[in-house]
């Protein structure tokens, strides 16, 4: 795999790669930030540069985070404030906006490789590398500061540590190993802590539990798309539990993560946030998408059998999210 990795890959870890950010592009090693704007304005219409700068922040991977968010403030059951719903839901959105605009920096000769993100700005080359590196320094010295006096300390932490976790821990060890996967789920799945946070002003079991549900969640959700996009983190130079130790080894794992699902998607009722009905669904729901993973673990193991239990995955969270929401209303 090393021999197949990109000259020019996260190889190196995430903090040097940022800190050595601006001797990339042709500004030098001390960009003018006016100037990496101007330029970038002079190539492009305003509106083609915002175009690929939202696209720098993920849209549709950041509409789940903040809906998952937004599902820890509601399930708190407090009745909040409007002001403080708009500053979390925005500071929270620019914070993992400049995250996911830090990974499209660093992962930008990894991403030349893959059909999926070779049309994204830095590896199609539509925007100097430095003018999205101070896109999401900016993004992070005003997201991060409005999350902790907005929102409070504790998911200001929170925060702060979804956004270093992502940059400098799960981006780096992409290249290296399929468990760079595991330390990944820890950023993703402290959304909902941080809006059960910011309503509660504490990290408490409702939180947590809803935590533990996000985070294994995504390792069988993970599995799946590394298993219908294997040939591509192959060319990308990228470790993944298929590539590493075969389809059969990663659809064992995606079935045994699903079975620790079902109980752990029955936490909010043990823990008095959720009543009997939706431990009931939930229940009935985490053991389909088990079924889902067995099916597809004993009947070929396929491409298109990964893409359902991808589909599956996204279903399944949402229909879990929606149970919780309407749980909480009644």
């Amino acid at each position: 795999m090393a021999a197949n990795r990109p000259a020019n890959s996260t190889d190196a870890s995430g903090s040097s790669a940022v800190l050595a950010a601006f001797r990339v592009g042709r500004y030098g090693a001390e960009p003018n930030g006016m100037r990496v704007v101007a330029d970038q304005l002079e190539q492009k219409s305003a509106a083609s540069l915002a175009r690929d700068v939202l696209s720098l922040t993920k849209p549709r991977l950041s509409s789940l985070v903040l809906f998952t968010c937004a599902g820890g403030m509601w399930l708190s059951g407090l009745e909040l404030p409007a002001h403080l719903w708009a500053v979390t839901l925005l500071a929270t959105a620019g914070t993992v906006g400049a995250a996911n605009a830090f990974n499209c920096f660093l992962e930008r000769e990894s991403d030349r490789h893959m059909a999926r993100t070779a049309v994204r700005p830095l590896p199609a080359g539509r925007m100097d590398p430095s003018f999205a590196l101070l896109f999401a320094i900016s993004l992070t010295v005003t997201s991060v500061p409005a999350l902790f006096l907005g929102a409070g300390p504790v998911p200001g932490a929170l925060g702060l540590l979804a956004l270093v976790s992502y940059v400098l821990a799960y981006t780096p060890l992409k290249p290296r190993t399929h468990w760079a996967m595991v330390v990944g789920a820890l950023p993703g799945a402290l959304p909902p802590l941080m809006g059960w946070a910011a309503a509660t002003g504490r990290v408490s079991a409702g939180g947590l539990a809803l935590f533990a549900i996000l985070f294994v969640w995504q390792l069988p959700h993970f599995i799946a798309i590394a298993l219908f996009r294997k040939e591509e983190y192959r060319n990308a130079g990228l470790k993944s539990l298929p590539l590493e130790h075969g389809d059969r080894a990663a659809w064992r794992w995606a079935v045994a993560y699903l079975v620790v699902l079902v109980p752990v998607s029955a936490l909010p009722y043990l823990v008095g946030v959720a009543g009997v009905g939706y431990f009931i669904a939930a229940v009935v729901f985490s053991t389909a998408f088990l079924a889902v993973g067995v099916r597809g673990w004993l009947t070929g193991q396929t491409t298109a059998q990964a893409r359902k239990l991808f589909g599956a995955s996204l279903l399944y969270l949402l229909a879990l999210f929606v149970l919780l929401g309407l749980d909480a209303s009644f």
